[in-house]
């Protein structure tokens, strides 16, 4: 017997699936996770009176939030442009285009921070001359923090909330803050763990590059203004190579097929499990693996064995240091030592402010 009927795709793929890999290490199982945010966003503004069916929504991607940005256009009557990086995959690409998105890519550049900052240009001039376009701004506005209590609840019910720490890449920081925030309305005492690539200014490591990659959707080499910092009780930066590592084992170990980013929180996630046996520790697999099969999975046999790794503790974000580095943050707030130089007033405009995922 069918638990629920949907009638849309969207609301069928957006919940997780919460999975035992071992004693007390688990994992929140998404197909997409973004879908969950964008919907009840895009049900805000259309409740609030902000943009009306048929409006067209707009933002930049380099996949997730672009798939997630459609699937709500479509189940909500509206039309969906999306400035996309040049990680978006040809199959993605095609299912865009199918969905009734209108999708500009931008061409391959030298680094994530040329990338995020053509996107930026691509997005002012499309401001400047479409201004019956609605900016979702998926990385400077609080609304998009507003889906993942479903999520919350859901651990909640299963796991209870003492005890319980949660692992996630930070990105835009309301997938793991508004999971976590809600989980802190009953019990303050539940950790959050975030996830972070080297280069990514948002927790202060922009100053390392990783020779491999800067892994799509959890870091930025620019201010995201949605992240509250003092949500974190801790930090751990992941290389390219390290999180390859994690996400072939999640695969061979536990046949879990999923992202980058997934295989990221499973390394950290699993020595937290070690270091912690007293504690539920779950982490958030954000997408599937299909993006990743050349770029990760194809290079399965030279990928090192995650078991055999170990981060470097670090007391000072000058000790930071490739490939796997790990920081007690407490909660505190985005202080003088992770500023960019000028203090609060440096930080961008908002609508200057474009990036990923």
């Amino acid at each position: 017997m069918f638990e629920h009927i949907h009638d849309h795709i969207a609301d069928a793929v957006k919940s997780p699936s919460l999975i035992q890999l071992s004693g007390n290490l688990y994992v929140a199982r998404f197909e997409t996770m973004k879908v969950y945010s964008t919907l009840v966003a895009v049900e805000q503004l259309l409740h609030r009176g902000i943009v009306r069916q048929g409006d067209t929504l707009l933002d930049s991607s380099s996949g997730i939030y672009a798939y997630a940005l459609a699937l709500a256009c479509h189940k909500f009557g509206m039309k969906c442009h999306i400035v996309a990086s040049r990680t978006v995959d040809r199959t993605l690409m095609i299912q865009l285009q199918i969905l009734g998105a209108t999708v500009q890519q931008v061409p391959p550049q030298a680094t994530l921070k040329l990338d995020q900052s053509l996107r930026v240009e691509l997005i002012q001039n499309l401001l400047r001359s479409r201004p019956d376009i609605h900016w979702m701004q998926q990385y400077h506005d609080d609304i998009h923090y507003l889906g993942y209590e479903p999520v919350a609840e859901m651990i909640a019910h299963a796991l209870g909330t003492s005890r319980l720490s949660i692992v996630g890449g930070v990105g835009s920081g309301c997938s793991t803050g508004g999971i976590a925030e809600s989980l802190r309305k009953l019990d303050d005492t539940v950790e959050l763990i975030g996830v972070q690539p080297f280069g990514s200014l948002t927790f202060g490591c922009a100053h390392i590059d990783d020779p491999g990659i800067i892994i799509a959707g959890i870091g930025s080499s620019i201010p995201f203004r949605n992240v509250r910092h003092a949500l974190y009780d801790s930090i751990h930066w992941v290389s390219f190579d390290y999180g390859q590592a994690g996400t072939v084992d999640l695969l061979r170990e536990h046949a879990i097929f999923a992202g980058l980013s997934s295989g990221c929180c499973y390394l950290v996630a699993r020595r937290e499990a070690e270091r912690q046996p007293g504690r539920n520790i779950v982490f958030m697999a954000a997408d599937t693996g299909h993006r990743y099969v050349d770029g990760v999975f194809s290079h399965h046999a030279e990928a090192l064995d995650s078991r055999a790794l170990l981060p470097l503790q670090a007391h000072e974000l000058s000790e930071l240091a490739l490939p796997w580095s790990c920081m007690a943050w407490n909660r505190r707030p985005y202080g003088s030592d992770v500023m960019p130089a000028g203090g609060p007033q440096a930080m961008p405009n908002v609508r200057e402010a474009v990036s990923e995922m």
